[in-house]
């Protein structure tokens, strides 16, 4: 059975896989996408053993409910050589799903081709994906399904352009807003040199670079 074929006939269910959302999860593929590793923290969070897993293509956990410009955006990024932080909504096998942020290292030959992408993945905080991330994706989804995935990205520029940030700008301020607003990270500086210090470095600081 190919992948597709998986896709069309796993019944998709609305509730969140539960996980460990302080871990991380990652996974190696080849310039293509096709899975060469996987980690523990993957094989339990998506439900597949690694044999299911080891040369499929890493869309075999993309959800419906993905818009393919976001993708789009991220794969035009990798192959320029240039790492990209999306949030994505991930497929279980079970039919369940997860939201990840993305963090990548591009390996590359002696030839100076592309030939590894390393890939980390961690959760993203709900509120977050609830309040922000949701409404923007089922409108591009809206706009995908009627007009095609050219107007969706048309859209996307223009809402990005309307917040005057790039996509990874955006999705690093929600969250570091989001992280600033909880008791949990109450020590975050006052000082505004140090709380610019701390915004240039947030995704070193998430994925632990």
């Amino acid at each position: 059975m190919n992948q597709e074929n998986q896709f069309q006939n796993k019944v998709i269910i609305d509730k969140e896989v539960a996980w460990d959302k302080s871990r991380v999860i990652m996974s190696k593929t080849n310039a293509f996408g096709i899975i060469e590793y996987a980690n523990e923290v993957f094989v339990d969070v998506c439900g597949y053993e690694d044999y299911e897993l080891m040369g499929q293509p890493h869309n075999i956990i993309r959800h419906p409910d993905m818009p393919k410009v976001i993708f789009k955006v991220l794969w035009e990024n990798l192959k320029n050589g240039k790492n990209f932080h999306a949030i994505v909504k991930n497929l279980a096998k079970s039919g369940r799903y997860y939201w990840v942020i993305t963090d990548f290292d591009i390996a590359r030959d002696e030839n100076d081709v592309i030939v590894n992408y390393f890939a980390r993945r961690q959760a993203v905080p709900q509120e977050v994906i609830a309040v922000h991330i949701e409404p923007l994706y089922k409108k591009l989804l809206q706009i995908e399904a009627a007009s095609g995935v050219e107007f969706s990205e048309k859209y996307l520029i223009g809402f990005l352009e309307e917040k005057k940030r790039t996509y990874v700008e955006y999705i690093k301020e929600l969250i570091f807003e989001h992280e600033k607003s909880q008791a949990k990270f109450s020590n975050y500086a006052e000082d505004e040199g140090e709380e610019e210090e701390e915004h240039r470095g947030f995704f070193s600081r998430l994925f632990g670079r």
